[in-house]
């Protein structure tokens, strides 16, 4: 950002011109993003848009930026609350906190997975793995009798890139004979195999 906003309505009109980049983001694409469409999205001139952003890709990164700190948020959030729990019921809520994370907004997900370069996004999807899985080790190794895996860094590494990765897929293509629920239940049968395979 090039100047922090310090009134309300200049925090007000930073937040719209956020807001109104994830639309453009949505609506047109990584593609088309543009500063004079964020603008307009924004109703804000060009102008009072460069006052806060010097381009289209700082606006990109806070729409990035928060996009994954709140699946991630999300998520640890739900592994943290789970900390004491064990079982096929700790790993079932988890996997639901993370389907239902990733489906709360679909439409940016596809974006986020589908059209950003993956540099763009790589680091900033990195930063959901890593605090999921630094928890997930965490209660791994606590939990000796919870896992036959050798490692719980590695263990927990394996797990949440594989079920980002289902979850993610399942999202964006929607596949007819696979619900919800079935979903859930497929992932965590392959959490509780691996952990005791």
């Amino acid at each position: 950002m090039r100047k922090a906003p310090r009134q309300a309505r200049s925090r007000e009109m930073v937040e719209r011109i956020i807001s109104a980049g994830r639309s453009v983001l949505v609506k047109d694409g990584y593609d088309a993003f543009s500063t004079n469409r964020v603008a307009t999205a924004a109703g804000v001139s060009p102008g009072s848009l460069y006052q806060y952003f010097p381009n289209k890709t700082a606006i990109l990164d806070v729409v990035i930026d928060r996009y994954w700190e709140q699946v991630a948020e999300s998520v640890a959030a739900s592994l943290a609350d789970r900390i004491g729990g064990t079982g096929t019921n700790a790993v079932r809520d988890t996997v639901d906190a993370l389907v239902a994370a990733l489906e709360a907004d679909p439409a940016l997900l596809r974006v986020m997975a589908e059209e950003l370069p993956v540099a763009r996004n790589k680091s900033r999807r990195g930063v959901l793995e890593k605090r999921v899985s630094d928890l997930a080790a965490i209660y791994l190794a606590a939990r000796p009798e919870a896992s036959r895996r050798p490692s719980p860094a590695i263990t927990a590494w394996v797990l949440v890139l594989s079920l980002e990765a289902l979850a993610t897929r399942w999202v964006l293509d929607q596949p007819p004979n696979l619900e919800r629920d079935q979903l859930i239940e497929e992932m965590v049968a392959l959490v509780m195999g691996y952990l005791q395979g």
